[in-house]
C-alpha cells in the first residue's frame, strides 16, 4: 500500500523532476474522476498542454476557465466528442495527431449508466463508451505516446484487480448477469492492454480500480424511478459516505501519482519511468506476475492484484482467451471504421 502522504510527496516533485510542456489527453474529463485527475495534472505540471474530451460544451468551457486559474501558464484544448461512436473518436484523434508529434499521458475514464440500446455503429452502448472507445483512443494515439522522450503512460480507470471469468460467447455483455460483468470487463480491459503493450514496450499501461468515489456518474439516467433512487442514495451518502468513500480531490491526487510514479515503469529498458518511487515502495508487479512488466492492474491505494487474480489471468491466457479478447476488438474496429487504427 502507498499511503496518501507518500503520494502527495511524489506529486510535489513533478514540477521539478519532469520537464515542462508535457502533453496529455484526458478522455471523459468533464466530470467525476476524469475531471479531478485532469485538474491535479494541470496544477502540478509546468506549462502543460492538455486536450480534454467530453460531450458537454458547457462543462468544457467551465473546466477550461478553472484550469486557467489553477495554472495560467498551461494550454487547455477542449474537444466535444460523442465517444460512443468510434468514428467520432477517430476524428478527434486525427485532429490531435495533426497538431502533436508526441504525447506523454493518455488518461481514460469514459463511462455511462445508459444501457439497453446499441449505438448506430452496432455496439452495446455502455460497452462502446467504457471499453471500445478507450481502446480506440489507445491504438490511435499509441504512435504519439511512443514518440515521447519523457513520460509515456496510459491510465484507464475501470476495475483493475477485479478481473474475473470472461464470457467468450458474449463479449459485449448483452446477455450476461450484472453480477458477473465487472469481472468480465475487467479481464477484457487488462488483456487488451497487454495486447497493445506488445507493440509498445516503452509505454506503461495502468488499469485502476478507483474504489468508492461519489461522482455524478448515473445522472444521465432519466425517469421518476431514477430520480427517487438518486435522492435516496444522496441521503444515505450524507450519513455513511464519509466512512467509506474516497474524497474526490484525494482521488485526483491518487490518479496523478499513478500517472507519474516510477512505481509503474515501462516494460522495456526505459529512461522515462517517472518520479522515483517513495522510500520503501517497490516497483509494482505486472499483470503477468513479473516485476516492472509494463502493464499493471492496481487498486486505488496502488496495490497490485492478489495472487488468485494472477492465477485466473494465467489460466485464461493458457486457454487462449486473451487472444480471443483482442481479436474481438480488432474485428469490431475494422467492421465499424474499416481499419485497425487511424
Amino acid at each position: 500500500m502507498v499511503d496518501l502522504e507518500q503520494i502527495r510527496s511524489s506529486n510535489s516533485k513533478i514540477a521539478t523532476a519532469l520537464p515542462s510542456g508535457l502533453v496529455a489527453v484526458f478522455a471523459g474529463a468533464t466530470s467525476g474522476i476524469g475531471e479531478t485527475s485532469l485538474k491535479q495534472f494541470a496544477k502540478n505540471t509546468v506549462r502543460p498542454r492538455i486536450y480534454f474530451i467530453g460531450r458537454s460544451k458547457e462543462s468544457g468551457s467551465r473546466i477550461r476557465a478553472e484550469l486557467q486559474k489553477l495554472n495560467p501558464e498551461g494550454e487547455y484544448i477542449y474537444k466535444s466528442v460523442d465517444v460512443s461512436l468510434l468514428r467520432s473518436v477517430d476524428n478527434a484523434c486525427r485532429e490531435i495527431k495533426d497538431t502533436e508529434a508526441a504525447i506523454n499521458l493518455l488518461f481514460l475514464s469514459t463511462g455511462t449508466m445508459l444501457s439497453g440500446k446499441d449505438t448506430e455503429e452496432g455496439l452495446n452502448y455502455p460497452v462502446a463508451v467504457a471499453y471500445y472507445a478507450r481502446l480506440r483512443f489507445i491504438v490511435n494515439l499509441l504512435p504519439l505516446l511512443r514518440n515521447a522522450t519523457d513520460l509515456r503512460r496510459v491510465v484507464t480507470v475501470l476495475a483493475g484487480t477485479k478481473e474475473g471469468t470472461i464470457h467468450t460467447n458474449d463479449f459485449q455483455g448483452r446477455n450476461s448477469s450484472m453480477l458477473s460483468l465487472r469481472g468480465h470487463f475487467s479481464s477484457m480491459m487488462t488483456f487488451a492492454l497487454e495486447a497493445v503493450a506488445k507493440n509498445a514496450p516503452n509505454v506503461s499501461f495502468i488499469h485502476v480500480y478507483p474504489g468508492f468515489v461519489k461522482t455524478n456518474f448515473g445522472n444521465d439516467l432519466q425517469g421518476p424511478m431514477f430520480t427517487v433512487l438518486r435522492a435516496v442514495f444522496n441521503a444515505l451518502f450524507t450519513v455513511i459516505g464519509p466512512l467509506i468513500a474516497t474524497p474526490i480531490d484525494e482521488t485526483g491526487e491518487r490518479h496523478l501519482f499513478f500517472a507519474t510514479s516510477a512505481r509503474f515503469p515501462e516494460g522495456g529498458e526505459s529512461t522515462a519511468a517517472g518520479i522515483s518511487a517513495p522510500q520503501g515502495v517497490a516497483v509494482a508487479r505486472g499483470t503477468n506476475g513479473k516485476s516492472a512488466s509494463g502493464v499493471y492492474s492496481i487498486t486505488n491505494d496502488g496495490e497490485t492484484a492478489p495472487p488468485k487474480v494472477g492465477q485466473l489471468l494465467g489460466k485464461l491466457r493458457t486457454d487462449g482467451i486473451a487472444q480471443k479478447v483482442w481479436s474481438d476488438v480488432e474485428e469490431q474496429f475494422v467492421r465499424v471504421t474499416g481499419a485497425a487504427s487511424v
